[in-house]
Order: C-alpha cells, then sequence, then structure tokens
C-alpha cells in the first residue's frame, strides 16, 4: 500500500474537490459558460447524487456491515443487490454525481475538472485497495461480482 492508500475519507476529498472547484471558478471568471438551465441540471444532478448515496447506506445497513471507507477489511457482507446491482461504488457515484453539478452551478471550464479529478483519484487510492482487501475476503464471489456489476456504472 502507498501512503495515500485507504487514508482520505472520501467525503472529505469530494469537499476539498468541490471547495477547489470553487476557487478555480472564482479565480478564472474568463472560462465561464453560458449553460442552459445549468440551475435546474445541476440541482437534478445533486439529488441524483443523493439519493444514490442514501440507497447505498440502506443497503449496507440492511446487510448490517461496516460504512467505514477506511477500513474496508471489516466489511462482514458483500452487498450485491439494490442499488449495489448497477454500481459497485454507489456512494462514491453520489459524490461525484454532487460534484457534476456542482460543476455545473458555478459553470465554469475549469471547475468541469474537479469530478474527473476526484474519480481518477478515488479509483487509484481508495477503490483499487479496497478491491485487493475485498478479494482476500469474499475471494470467488467478488470476482464474480466484479464480472457482472461495473465499477463506476
Amino acid at each position: 500500500m502507498t501512503m495515500l492508500e485507504l487514508k482520505v475519507p472520501p467525503p472529505l476529498g469530494a469537499a476539498v474537490v468541490a471547495a477547489a472547484m470553487y476557487l478555480v471558478s472564482a479565480w478564472t471568471p474568463g472560462l465561464h459558460l453560458l449553460i442552459p438551465a445549468a440551475a435546474t441540471i445541476a440541482a437534478a444532478l445533486g439529488t441524483a447524487g443523493v439519493a444514490v448515496n442514501v440507497a447505498a447506506l440502506w443497503a449496507f445497513r440492511r446487510h448490517r456491515t461496516t460504512v467505514n471507507p477506511l477500513r474496508p477489511d471489516n466489511a462482514t457482507a458483500l452487498v450485491t443487490d439494490g442499488i449495489f446491482a448497477w454500481t459497485r461504488n454507489p456512494m462514491y457515484l453520489g459524490m461525484a454525481l454532487m460534484l457534476t453539478g456542482w460543476a455545473l452551478w458555478l459553470s465554469n471550464i475549469a471547475s468541469l475538472l474537479g469530478p474527473a479529478m476526484f474519480a481518477g483519484y478515488l479509483t487509484r487510492f481508495q477503490i483499487i485497495p479496497e478491491e485487493r482487501l475485498l478479494l482476500a475476503k469474499f475471494g470467488a464471489a467478488l470476482t464474480d461480482y466484479q464480472r457482472r456489476v461495473r465499477r463506476w456504472i
């Protein structure tokens, strides 16, 4: 494991990216875009992100397993139903949706890089290390799940 693997809580990472997106938008007013219905689309994406997160939390609670992303080795069940039948990482997808909504709200071309950077960082330093630990714990069940369901969408 590298120094950053499983060290930064994903919600904190999302908050840092959101703040950076705001600052970039404020510092680069010449990069603002005119996006028709930006506020409506942003609100829809944000709402969808929250809904996906709630569905994931509900599934974790229903299976009585950990929601702590820094300790995936504490998982007591491999959750594959509900929202997890559509995406292996619904909570991270929900955060990415909220960041995408934020980017549209800011309507700045530079801020649109935020969600992509968040997804890249999370894939490398959170998701791949999680999968490594879960594979050791759940073996073939995880491999089968990975074949059936995509990492993001």
